[in-house]
């Protein structure tokens, strides 16, 4: 149900549930962390494309006929949490850019799916929502964190408040996502992002990403030490040299990633 192909230093990810309209099954939950820690490791993969199976959706958020399974009582909600947390360490060690490919329904545990990736991107037909409050389940601290990082707090109770459904205008117009596009173009505006990102010099790239994300972290929890290193990595770099020398010379740099 997760599948994970690399092409050219691009790996994508496809949530792949469409009888579900690609919802967050425990055999997904499971995979992920694993995943991602692979990734974080292979040195083969420049950038990560997340997408969802077939036409209908993203990611629909978690599988509704196993809660009463996996979220009825309080060791069963543990449980599920955890399969969350350690997904969340697969996204904590992975430094190479993620771009969201959405099309479709991007509801609740897939909304905080997307936003995992760096960059966003959705078609035109795309649907966006939380609609925790419609199923009387209760919504982390997690998710409202990152969701009023993004989009501020009043957008944020507008959207858990009414539990109601977004166009992909109105995701764009809130700043959800970085832009929409046409149907018929999605795949070729991913496509570009990352091929150009791929182009790029991959330690300056994680250094940005890490840079990026302490920057929104609460001051008291930042790791700028990691960060420092980075940035004192790319300097030393062979990649830091080519770039010099494909500047003089007028010609396009090939990055190796060290």
């Amino acid at each position: 149900m997760l599948l994970c192909d690399v092409d050219d230093g691009v790996a994508t990810v496809t949530f792949n549930n469409p009888e579900k309209r690609n919802a967050l099954s425990s055999e997904i939950r499971h995979a992920l962390p694993g995943l991602l820690h692979a990734l974080a490791a292979d040195d083969g993969v420049r950038v990560v494309v997340l997408t969802g199976a077939g036409d209908k959706a993203f990611v629909s958020g978690a599988d509704i006929s196993e809660f009463a399974e996996q979220r009825t009582s309080p060791e069963a909600r543990a449980a599920f949490d955890r399969t969350f947390a350690d997904a969340e360490q697969g996204w904590r060690a992975l430094t190479k850019p993620v771009i969201a490919r959405i099309r479709g329904f991007c509801m609740g545990g897939g909304l905080l799916t997307a936003l995992k990736a760096d960059i966003r991107i959705a078609a035109d037909d795309a649907r966006f929502g939380v609609p925790a409050a419609r199923l009387g389940l209760g919504y982390s601290f997690d998710g409202i964190e990152a969701l009023v990082g993004l989009i501020g707090p009043a957008n944020v109770a507008e959207m858990l408040y009414s539990a109601r459904r977004y166009t992909a205008a109105e995701a764009e117009h809130m700043g959800l996502v970085n832009r929409v596009v046409p149907v018929d173009r999605l795949d070729a505006e991913v496509d570009a992002l990352a091929r150009s990102i791929c182009e790029n010099a991959p330690l300056t790239v994680a250094a940005c990403k890490v840079g990026i994300r302490e920057a929104v972290r609460d001051a008291s929890r930042r790791d700028l030490d990691r960060h420092r290193a980075m940035v004192e990595a790319c300097f030393d770099s062979a990649d830091y040299r080519e770039g010099q020398a494909a500047f003089l010379a007028k010609r396009t740099p090939r990055f190796e990633g060290r």
